[in-house]
């Protein structure tokens, strides 16, 4: 018999454990985010499962752990002789999303954590970067691990006392990490110890000259690199190669034209609601770096995949993010994951595109270039691009090559 949402819905109701009053509304929050009718069915029925089993061993809502979990797993068990696949392999991942449902309603008591001194310090180094810094949530995320990493290097779990630091401790932090990170990773553990010490010295804790003790990873290069630009023929296949038959190929379709026509950072995609569309005046609201928005003109073929995506691909949900997951839980990507990113490299595969980059960054890059072929001036391309810093832009004019030869003086004692 083919399982369907009435027979998980049926499960629910005849439990009669600890768990029983709270199943009935468990599935529906299932069925709400679009599960599938099978994955509903199996999570019910391992909810029932694992209910009597409580009711059974005289464990009550109030005192569920994650260690009852693994002991229900753990527990004698014969598979059916028909079963070729790992027998209860999906339990315990959807027993845990279960009891995260319970804790979430404060049903059951939240999970033990370990706090250490070290964690107030990154707790109020964090609120620090993002209300008073501004900054997005992913580099407060990896901001607040480089702090973390090295508080919990010297002080573990003891008293921190940030007075007692010395420039060779913080060199030698950084001498450790350098034998296990490449240039590349221990670049951003620098620049997140150094934000952190700048923190430090804001609360009076300790001198610049400590500030000044960090380290530099050294580089080989004495210019930035070359902007990493996707060529228009390859971003063309990418954006020809989403199916517009499918919901996935309609949402895809709508974000890499946002990359390649508005050059939008992944993570100003990831944060646009649906109420960030002025259709009647062809604008879009954009929020970028620190919090800053602006107003950006909605192209024509933009605004025709954003709308096909909205009649045709985007799933029934609550959620006001304009862009939502294609599988369940139906939700906005959230902020700080590498949503965009994996959209875009599953586009180059489809379109068979060996592209040298494989991050959505590269759209943005292809567009200053356009741009400056085109004629446009820096400062128009740093305007579209919404930097902040002439220096931020200033990159792309190495890509300008023959106007840069132009300015180049001949080589003395070389041919006329």
């Amino acid at each position: 018999m083919e399982p369907t949402l009435e027979g998980a819905m049926a499960l629910a109701r005849r439990a009669t454990g600890p768990l029983s009053p709270h199943l009935k509304a468990f599935v529906t929050s299932l069925i709400d985010r679009q599960y599938t009718v099978i994955s509903v069915r199996s999570k019910a029925w391992h909810a029932c499962a694992f209910d009597a089993w409580l009711d059974e061993h005289g464990v009550g809502l109030t005192e569920l752990a994650d260690a009852h979990i693994d002991q229900f797993h753990r527990r004698s068990y014969r598979p059916r002789s028909d079963c070729h696949a790992a027998p209860r392999r999906h339990e315990v991942p959807e027993l845990r999303r279960l009891l995260g449902y319970l804790r979430e309603r404060g049903l059951c008591a939240l999970a033990p954590t370990s706090v250490v001194p070290a964690d107030d310090w990154v707790a109020g180094f964090g609120r620090f970067l993002e209300r008073d810094r501004g900054l997005a949530a992913g580099t407060v995320h990896y901001y607040r691990c480089g702090a973390r990493d090295f508080l919990q290097h010297y002080f573990g779990t003891a008293q921190v006392d940030l007075q007692s630091l010395q420039a060779a401790d913080v060199i030698g932090f950084v001498r450790e990490q350098s034998r296990r990170l490449r240039p590349y990773a221990l670049k951003q553990v620098i620049t997140a110890l150094r934000a952190f010490l700048r923190y430090a010295q804001y609360r009076g804790e300790i001198d610049a000259s400590l500030i000044d003790a960090v380290p530099a990873v050294a580089a080989w290069s004495t210019t930035p690199p070359l902007p990493r630009a996707i060529s228009p023929e390859h971003a063309s296949r990418v954006i020809d190669g989403c199916d517009r038959g499918t919901t996935v190929g309609l949402r895809d379709r709508a974000i890499l034209l946002l990359l390649a026509r508005l050059g939008l950072r992944g993570g100003e995609v990831i944060t646009l609601q649906l109420e960030d569309i002025d259709w009647e005046a062809g604008r879009l609201r954009i929020r970028g770096k620190n919090g800053r928005e602006c107003l950006m003109p909605l192209p024509v073929d933009v605004g025709e995949a954003i709308a096909a995506y909205l009649q045709r691909g985007r799933p029934l949900s609550t959620d006001r993010h304009l862009f939502l997951r294609a599988r369940a839980p139906v939700h906005g990507l959230r902020p700080g994951s590498d949503g965009i990113g994996s959209i875009v490299r599953n586009a180059l595969i489809r379109a068979d595109v060996d592209a040298p980059h494989k991050g959505a960054h590269q759209f943005r890059h292809a567009l200053a270039v356009h741009m400056l072929k085109g004629g446009a001036s820096l400062p128009e391309i740093g305007e579209v691009l919404r930097h902040r810093s002439p220096i931020a832009t200033s990159i792309y004019a190495k890509v300008d090559v023959a106007s840069l030869r132009s300015l180049a003086m001949p080589w003395p004692g070389g041919a006329s």
